[in-house]
């Protein structure tokens, strides 16, 4: 809570104070230490670029897996990306058929300079819930973990997320979670392909 209290006090500060020589007077050592890590850690960087090189629109090849072993269900759509708040966050919209029924769905991904992971959150028009992950890139792939609260088991669950890049316009999503036996099985796999 003292964190968040000192933080609080050094952006109060660093807003209401006129810049320059004012600021310098007004701000303890200690203030200025702290809004240079605030400074630091909000300032974009690479993982930021490279989530903005991934703006665009996506024609989306779906394929859902109810159970292991099963055929699975195929559907199409579309997702719009676009970066928000300076290049530090990106917003993925997503409309498709899934099941027969019109889907809807939001997410938001990040890089957290303090934390050095990604992060993802994710709703859509098929719960009222959210379902937040974190997880590591390197040149060639993604791996996140998330939780969201199934309704039928009325608990957390934990998913595994992978992302891979076959070329520079395509890219495949796989969500992967527990089966009915709670074994882990592969249960959705998303094709983007970009426009």
């Amino acid at each position: 809570m003292r964190t968040l209290t000192s933080a609080l006090a050094v952006l109060a500060t660093v807003a209401f104070v006129t810049p320059g020589l004012a600021e310098e007077q007004q701000m303890t050592p200690e203030q200025k230490a702290e809004m240079e890590l605030y400074m630091k850690a909000g300032t974009p960087g690479p993982q930021h670029k490279e989530l903005a090189a991934m703006a665009g629109t996506y024609d989306l090849k779906i394929k859902g897996w109810h159970e292991a072993g099963a055929p699975p269900t195929e559907d199409t759509g579309t997702a719009t990306r676009t970066m928000i708040l300076d290049g530090r966050v990106m917003v993925e919209e997503v409309q498709a058929m899934m099941m027969g029924m019109q889907y809807n769905g939001r997410g938001m991904t990040g890089f957290d300079n303090v934390t050095g992971k990604y992060w993802s959150t994710w709703t859509d028009s098929m719960s009222t819930g959210l379902m937040v992950s974190e997880g590591t890139c390197d040149a060639k792939t993604c791996t996140f973990k998330g939780t969201w609260n199934d309704p039928v088991k009325k608990g957390p669950v934990t998913s595994r997320m992978t992302t891979r890049w076959p070329t520079p316009t395509t890219e495949v999503f796989e969500l992967y979670g527990p089966g009915k036996d709670g074994k882990e099985m592969k249960m959705m796999e998303i094709i983007y392909t970009k426009k």
